[in-house]
């Protein structure tokens, strides 16, 4: 591990996806080299694209169901790799289930390997539908293990533990982060979650669809302070292993969200209400005060704030015409296993560039 925290070799893996390929630009900016790992299940290309000719930056399409095998040091280890919208994951639940364990095993195994850090992305889904409200760490969650959504629930749920066994048995460094719902630019259009869902919807004047009454709640964190919460857990002390709740403790309905977005975009799309989906949690709301004393980190930016920048970003998005991607050869740096249905071998593994 290299002891210099200014210039570490970093791998994020999902580093294509929403969360992903914004904390690679930042992690960029600072000065560190930087291995984005994708399947491009859900990530795109185009989310990394400003990175592609950047000298500390490397693009490897693999999927985590796959065992990585990389030359050279690594320092820290951002797992991030699933689909997170129940749209994506329930396409395909075998599949996300397996992400997410098997996943969670191959970043910890070249952890081990590499003796580097590892952050495991978790989410409050492990909470499921909570019957203790606000959901502190130590709540143990209500979920229904047989359910459309157990696929990511029990997957995340077993790749923290998973996580605490490599710690304790293997003595990897690892800490895990239980991130509530999280918005900002890079979103996909069309992963039906309610912030993305209510803004496309309006930006185009469809109707905005609300499930259920809409009385559901939910807490908005904007992407850049999950960033900064995410690196300060990693670089915290040793002892700071989590879990930990990273999210916005403002608590919202979702009919709330739905007439905000109308009011910001001035559109005319009038509110249509569908049955609630199985399993739907009916509240969610962290309890932050592990996160406010071991890391110093709370959340800055306004809902209000960050749903204008949303728009901004989808409104560029919807409006502007798409630009090609071309491949360009460079160096691997990675020796991937090439399966079917896994990555591409190590020499065909590329950056992009317009």
């Amino acid at each position: 591990m290299n002891g210099n925290t200014s210039n570490m070799m970093i791998v994020v893996t999902g580093g294509a996806g929403f969360i992903g390929s914004n904390l690679c630009d930042r992690l960029v900016q600072k000065g560190h080299n930087v291995v984005c790992v994708d399947n491009l299940f859900t990530g795109q290309l185009a989310n990394v694209r400003p990175l592609m000719n950047h000298p500390r930056f490397t693009f490897i399409e693999h999927d985590m169901r796959e065992p990585l095998a990389m030359a050279g040091s690594i320092d820290r280890i951002y797992n991030l790799a699933c689909p997170a919208s129940p749209r994506h994951y329930q396409r395909d639940p075998i599949g996300t289930m397996r992400t997410c364990v098997l996943g969670a095993y191959h970043a910890l195994e070249l952890g081990r390997e590499k003796r580097a850090r590892v952050l495991q992305a978790s989410t409050s889904e492990v909470y499921g539908d909570p019957e203790l409200h606000p959901q502190p760490e130590s709540y143990h969650g209500h979920v229904n293990v047989t359910g459309p959504r157990a696929c990511y629930d029990e997957g995340k749920r077993s790749a923290e533990t998973l996580f605490f066994d490599y710690h304790r048995q293997h003595g990897v460094a690892v800490k895990v982060a239980r991130i509530f719902n999280t918005y900002g630019p890079r979103m996909l259009e069309d992963d039906g979650r309610v912030v993305s869902n209510f803004i496309v919807q309006a930006l185009r004047d469809k109707p905005i669809t609300l499930y259920g009454d809409g009385s559901q709640t939910r807490s908005f964190c904007y992407v850049d302070d999950l960033l900064t919460g995410l690196e300060l857990l990693m670089e915290s002390p040793a002892d700071v292993i989590g879990p930990c709740n990273l999210g916005n403790p403002r608590e919202v309905t979702i009919k709330e969200i739905a007439r905000m977005v109308l009011d910001r975009t001035r559109s005319r799309s009038s509110i249509e209400h569908r049955p609630l989906p199985q399993d739907d949690p009916k509240r969610r709301q962290p309890v932050i005060d592990r996160a406010r004393s071991l890391l110093g980190w709370r959340p800055r930016v306004e809902l209000e704030d960050g749903l204008r920048d949303t728009i901004d970003y989808f409104s560029l998005k919807i409006f502007s015409p798409g630009e090609t991607l071309i491949p360009v050869p460079v160096r691997a740096l990675a020796m991937n296993r090439a399966t079917p249905g896994g990555s591409r071998p190590s020499s065909l593994n590329g950056r992009f560039a317009q």
